[in-house]
């Protein structure tokens, strides 16, 4: 079961995944999830494999798949690189044990050269036993990447980029989840690791929030839920499905990753976040190098926006959580109190259902409140700064809570992670992460037209769903 998930009423009720949801379960079913935390296998009765099939998409539970059986899916490795042979060399090293298995000509690593500038990059990759093949120019991650699992028949292709050194065991933590027919993708977790020189604040900054990293804890991912996404730094992919998505969009420089994930779960595929595997990665070697990378991974959204709408709104919370923010933000506290207490009621009735629904209700409510207010400032410090802080500047009733969107939020999280750099170098970090980001964002939405990746998503929970589930 997920951490965050809490069973009541004597077992019936389930409360937690991502996003937020209920589900009531009959006594048979309570007992079925009983079973199943035990370590009891799914079975193939219907109506087990559909409550697992439920546990699992709503983010309630995670699977523990046993190890992969013979025969075994047959792996390719394909690597997109343009001129980083360094690099190169360090991902075709962590991948030699792998790369001893090619059979009678048939390698399982396919490094596709982007064009590079010189054979160097390409010789390491012979050197090294890769099949090799090259773009004479650069047509991006995207196009790369293609070229390569293209060429290929095999099962499942490990996508591995450049720079990227996994970790010993990574595909067996991996490909246990492919024996799931509904799985698409997994993705491993990915952590920093330091280049020399880089400036040590950076370091500690970015091993504790890489935009990379996905964190700790596995999931689903898809929109609008704890892990809305998962980079193609280390991505493995079933074949079948690369084949019906058609590969990556090769009109994307940026955010291809992200577009064929969520391409993948619209389509039905499951992707799924397995963080017992990780794989490192450099981060960037000083400060503009930095901000250039947050400004790029930005401007992503407004393209992604034209081809997924509100998945990537910058803020998605429900209406009635933004009035109260709003009210208290314009010093209206009581105001939003009214509010927030208001949803509270109404919540209580949709409960009726359950043992206790007024507790349930109140402990929902609030957290949600509680949630959405640090939703809106990251919104506000993130998206919306180039409106926040002139309105802030020339408006006092609300620098205030300009204010306090680009600085509490940052604290807060660096009193719950306590990572080894203090906390006004954090919070300095925290804003300039978040500023060169949100610059990207408009940029792309200048050049697409299009202000989707401005836009707020206010869902009003639990939406179109019932409030209780069965």
């Amino acid at each position: 079961m997920d951490p965050d998930t809490r069973r009541t009423d004597g077992g019936r009720v389930l409360i937690g995944g991502s996003p937020l949801r209920i589900l009531r379960l009959t006594a048979a079913g309570a007992t079925a999830v009983e079973g199943l935390v035990a370590g009891e296998p799914v079975g193939v009765a219907p109506t087990r494999q559909w409550l697992a099939r439920r546990l699992l998409d709503s983010g309630l539970a995670h699977p523990r798949p046993a190890p992969v059986r013979e025969p075994a899916p047959r792996v390719a490795i394909v690597i997109p690189v343009r001129d980083r042979p360094a690099g190169l060399a360090a991902t075709l090293a962590a991948l030699a044990a792998l790369a001893a298995l090619a059979a009678e000509g048939h390698p399982p690593v396919v490094v596709v050269d982007d064009g590079s500038i010189g054979p160097g990059t390409a010789d390491i990759a012979r050197v090294a036993g890769a099949q090799v093949l090259r773009h004479e120019r650069s047509r991006g991650p995207a196009a790369a990447r293609n070229t390569g699992w293209r060429s290929t028949d095999a099962d499942v292709i490990a996508f591995v980029d450049a720079d990227c050194v996994p970790a010993d065991g990574w595909l067996d933590a991996l490909l246990p989840h492919l024996v799931d027919p509904s799985v698409g993708a997994v993705a491993p977790r990915i952590v920093a690791s330091a280049p020399l020189g880089a400036p040590r604040w950076l370091i500690a900054y970015e091993r504790s929030r890489s935009s990379l990293d996905r964190g700790r804890r596995e999931g689903p991912v898809r929109p609008r839920s704890r892990i809305p996404f998962v980079p193609a730094a280390t991505l493995i992919v079933r074949r079948s499905a690369l084949e019906e998505m058609r590969g990556f969009d090769e009109r994307l420089v940026v955010g291809e990753d992200v577009d064929l994930v969520w391409r993948l779960g619209a389509a039905g595929w499951t992707v799924r976040y397995e963080p017992a595997a990780t794989v490192a990665h450099p981060l960037r070697p000083d400060t503009v190098a930095w901000l250039r990378q947050r400004f790029a991974y930005g401007s992503s959204a407004a393209a992604l926006g034209v081809r997924h709408g509100r998945a990537v709104a910058p803020l998605t919370v429900s209406g009635w959580s933004a009035m109260a923010w709003g009210l208290a933000a314009l010093r209206r506290p009581l105001a939003g109190l009214g509010v927030a207490t208001a949803t509270t009621v109404l919540l209580a009735r949709r409960l009726h259902g359950l043992d206790h629904p007024w507790r349930e209700a109140t402990n929902l409510a609030g957290r949600g409140h509680l949630g959405a207010g640090r939703l809106v400032a990251d919104a506000t410090r993130r998206a919306w700064w180039p409106l926040a802080i002139p309105i802030g500047l020339a408006w006092r009733r609300a620098r205030p809570a300009v204010a306090a969107a680009f600085v509490v939020p940052p604290l807060v999280e660096w009193m719950k992670e306590r990572p080894p750099i203090d906390p006004v170098r954090w919070t300095v970090a925290r804003v300039a992460d978040d500023l060169a980001y949100g610059a990207g964002v408009w940029a792309g939405a200048v050049r697409e037209r299009s202000a989707t990746a401005l836009l707020p998503d206010l869902a009003n929970w639990p939406g179109r769903r019932p409030a209780i589930e069965s």
